[in-house]
C-alpha cells in the first residue's frame, strides 16, 4: 500500500480503500460532520459508522458537505444489536440509508454475532438476518456485505445457510492482540480483516516498546500502529476528531517496519488488553 487511494480487493472484486476513518464515540452533530469533512479533505475515501454509534446522519452530512462525489466515498455501517430477522433488518437498513442521505451503501455488517437480546437463538437470528443482507446485496442496495466481531464458530454456523460468504470481518486487531489462529481462518475463507481500535484504545501509548519504535522510525506511536496493521494485511480504522491527528494518521505510506519489528509488536501479548468475548458481552 502506497497511499490512501490504494485499495484491498474484496472477494466480489469490489475495491475498498486501505484505511478507513472510524467514527466510534464521535458525537452526533457538528463534531462528527467536521471530522468527516477533515478526513475526506486529507484524502480518506472510506468512512466507517454504525447504527449503534447514533451518528449516521452526521456522517452523511459530512460526506455531502465535503463536495466529493458520493460514488468516490466508501461508506460502511453496521446493524444494531437490537435488530435481527429478515423484515426488521431490511427496515433498519432502509432507515440507515435515509440517515446517511444515500440510496446505496458500500458495506453493511452484522455488528455483533451474539447480542444479549438474542443470546438464546443467535444462530437462527443471524441466519434470518443474513438472508436479508443477501437480498439487499442482490438488489444492488449493498455493494458488499460482511460481519463484525464474529469468531470462527459464529462464521461456521453462518456458512451453513449462507449463499454468499461474508466479504469482511471487522474485529479488534492491534499490537499484542492479533488473534492469529482466527485471522488465518478468515484469510483462508477470503474474508478481509478490518482492524478497529488499531491503537488499542490509546493504551499502546503507555507501552515502552511502542515509544521506542516511534523514536527508531522518527514517527508517532499512532503511525507505528497503523503501519503495523497495514503490513499485517489488515485494514485499519483509526478514529479521531482532532484534525491534526486525522492528518497524522494518514501519513504512513513513506516508511516500512522491519519484519522483526512487526513480530515484536505482534508478540506484546496483552499489552493493551484483549478483545471482548462476543458470547459473554452484555450488549
Amino acid at each position: 500500500m502506497k497511499s490512501l487511494s490504494d485499495v484491498y480487493v474484496l472477494s466480489n472484486k469490489i475495491g475498498i480503500p486501505c484505511i478507513g476513518f472510524g467514527t466510534w464515540q464521535s458525537p452526533d452533530g457538528k463534531v462528527t460532520v467536521d471530522s468527516v469533512k477533515a478526513a475526506i479533505k486529507e484524502g480518506y475515501r472510506h468512512i466507517d459508522t454504525a447504527q449503534m454509534y447514533k451518528n449516521e446522519e452526521s456522517v452523511g452530512q459530512g460526506v455531502k458537505e465535503s463536495g466529493i462525489n458520493r460514488e468516490d466515498i466508501f461508506i460502511t455501517s453496521k446493524l444494531s444489536n437490537t435488530i435481527r430477522g429478515y423484515d426488521a433488518t431490511i427496515k433498519s437498513f432502509d432507515e440507515s440509508l435515509r440517515k446517511l442521505g444515500t440510496d446505496y451503501m458500500d458495506l453493511f455488517l452484522i455488528h455483533w454475532p451474539n447480542p444479549i437480546h438474542f443470546r438464546d437463538s443467535w444462530q437462527e437470528s443471524n441466519a434470518d438476518t443474513w438472508r436479508a443482507f443477501e437480498k439487499l446485496y442482490n438488489d444492488g442496495k449493498l455493494k458488499s456485505i460482511g460481519i463484525s466481531n464474529f469468531h470462527k464458530h459464529h462464521i461456521v454456523e453462518l456458512l451453513k445457510i449462507a449463499s454468499i460468504v461474508p466479504m469482511v470481518n471487522q474485529i479488534r486487531l492491534c499490537p499484542g492482540d492479533t488473534q492469529d489462529e482466527f485471522v488465518d481462518y478468515c484469510e483462508y475463507k477470503d474474508i478481509l480483516l478490518e482492524a478497529y481500535r488499531p491503537l488499542g484504545v490509546g493504551k499502546i501509548f503507555e507501552v515502552e516498546e511502542g515509544r521506542q519504535l516511534a523514536d527508531k522510525y522518527n514517527r508517532t506511536v499512532a503511525q507505528i500502529c497503523i503501519r503495523f496493521s497495514l503490513q499485517k494485511g489488515f485494514l485499519p480504522l483509526p478514529k479521531s476528531i482532532n484534525e491534526s491527528r486525522i492528518v497524522e494518521n494518514a501519513q504512513v505510506f513513506d516508511f516500512e517496519l522491519s519484519e522483526g519489528d512487526v513480530d515484536l509488536l505482534s508478540n506484546l501479548k496483552g499489552c493493551v488488553g484483549y478483545s471482548a468475548d462476543p458470547d459473554t458481552a452484555t450488549w
